[in-house]
């Protein structure tokens, strides 16, 4: 595969918006500050599982530095007048199993005026086809039961899904070896 820094494709949302959904870059952090300040705070909640104020260079460094080979972030972007505005994010992080091979978390994130549009199962196939040609053999994810939006996504990825409670989470695993019914 060519070298998934370079990854861009453009792709047009439900309601006729025009997006690129692109490898994230180091010199996103200023486009991510704006991205996560447009976001209301449920959908904080929603991703991280906490009420997160603001990013921190840490965060900011930890979520536009990767290596793209471990971890694979991808970013979906829009131009409003001349700027370029990040409205969602995805990504997945290696983790090996000795049982189960070369799997991966998965999480993504969208700003509110584009949820119900298609952007978190636009950015989910793009990193299963990635995954799988990184010979990644599952995704897991971890959601908060309420989030029904992002567990109709993984239902609806055609992906055979596996889904165990534990109190407000569920816990997602989706086989990218083989498809679903």
């Amino acid at each position: 595969m060519n070298d998934l820094r370079h990854y861009l494709v453009s792709d047009t949302l439900r309601n006729g918006t025009t997006v690129t959904i692109r490898a994230i870059r180091p010199e996103d952090k200023p486009k991510l500050v704006s991205a996560f300040k447009n976001l209301d705070r449920e959908s904080v909640y929603t991703r991280f599982f906490q009420y997160v104020r603001e990013l921190t260079d840490q965060d900011l460094k930890r979520a536009t530095e990767i290596d793209f080979d471990r971890e694979v972030a991808l970013v979906v972007t829009t131009n409003l007048g001349d700027e370029e505005t990040i409205i969602g994010t995805g990504r997945y992080v290696v983790f090996e199993e000795a049982d189960s091979g070369r799997n991966a978390e998965v999480a993504f994130i969208v700003e509110e005026d584009y949820q119900g549009l298609g952007v978190a199962s636009r950015i989910f196939r793009h990193l299963v086809q990635i995954g799988r040609q990184n010979n990644v053999s599952r995704f897991t994810a971890d959601v908060l039961s309420g989030n029904q939006a992002m567990l109709k996504v993984f239902a609806g990825s055609g992906l055979p899904m596996k889904q165990q409670r534990d109190g407000t989470v569920a816990h997602v695993t989706l086989s990218l070896n083989e498809t679903g019914s």
